[in-house]
């Protein structure tokens, strides 16, 4: 399993869309230190998410999105899920290689894309998308790959997703945009038999931390889901720990982020960065 991570930037990137803090004024012009809004690919088929910055990401890491198969969408804010592109998916506008494309995610995602490509989406592109609206605690098999779909702690106004992905023995663990865990969660997981080789976390805070219950986490908080994870054999010492979703406000530069790998032993992520499993 090939595992890209395009974007690894909270809601805003880094630097911030209209800012001018003194974090992100220090990293403009060092592209290096640059995070885009939040995208994971996997297999070059698969998306988890499908920000704004999708697009510009297939052009600099080098895959088509005419080439994906599925995309899982964890929830329907901006950052995370920007539908207004898949009215180009086809028609005029596109000779695509792979023609069916399906989404998955929950009801409030479903009726984002129907807001968004509601106006100019053309019938010979909308009979090759379809949208599955799932819920928590499911199991689905998509294509090679067996999904587990788990609840998120991010949002008062929809269910917010997050998954594990296996092919071929082969697992990911995907934690963005989410609080503490249920304890439910753990219990799907062990239940699944689960063996995850790499998980990515939310770090949005970085060093710092809202507590358990805030709809994010920093990475003092990912260490006490790493234990739980550990308790229910979800992972071992071997897994990859990857902290991600970074918010410019906790001053997200490789170099600093590089001493919070060596003191928690995990890998944190930047934009383009591969693991393979």
């Amino acid at each position: 399993m090939k595992i890209r991570f395009c974007g690894t930037g909270a809601a805003e990137g880094f630097p911030a869309v209209f800012c001018s803090c003194e974090y992100c004024e220090a990293i403009r012009g060092k592209a290096e230190e640059y995070r885009t809004r939040s995208q994971i690919i996997i297999d070059d088929c698969l998306s988890v998410d499908f920000p704004p910055e999708a697009y510009s990401n297939s052009l600099k890491y080098g895959y088509n999105l005419g080439e994906l198969k599925y995309i899982l969408v964890t929830h329907s804010h901006m950052d995370h899920f920007y539908a207004h592109d898949f009215i180009l998916r086809g028609y005029k506008y596109a000779r695509v290689s792979q023609p069916k494309l399906q989404i998955y995610g929950n009801a409030e995602v479903a009726a984002v894309y129907n807001e968004c490509t509601r106006r100019e989406l053309k019938p010979q592109i909308a009979s090759d998308i379809s949208v599955r609206t799932v819920a928590p605690y499911q199991r689905l098999q998509i294509g090679d790959y067996t999904v587990l779909t788990l609840p998120a702690q991010h949002s008062q106004t929809e269910q917010c997703l997050l998954y594990y992905i296996e092919r071929n023995g082969k697992g990911y663990l995907h934690l963005y945009d989410t609080g503490n865990l249920d304890a439910a969660a753990f219990e799907f997981l062990a239940k699944n038999n689960v063996k995850a080789q790499v998980v990515a976390i939310d770090c949005t805070f970085a060093d710092n931390s809202a507590g358990l219950q805030a709809r994010h986490m920093g990475v003092e908080d990912d260490m006490i889901i790493r234990r739980r994870l550990e308790d229910c054999e979800t992972v071992d010492s071997n897994t990859k720990f990857v902290i991600t979703h970074f918010s410019h406000n906790g001053n997200p530069t490789r170099a600093r982020l590089a001493a919070l790998e060596k003191k928690y032993s995990v890998i944190a992520a930047y934009d383009g960065m591969l693991l393979e499993i």
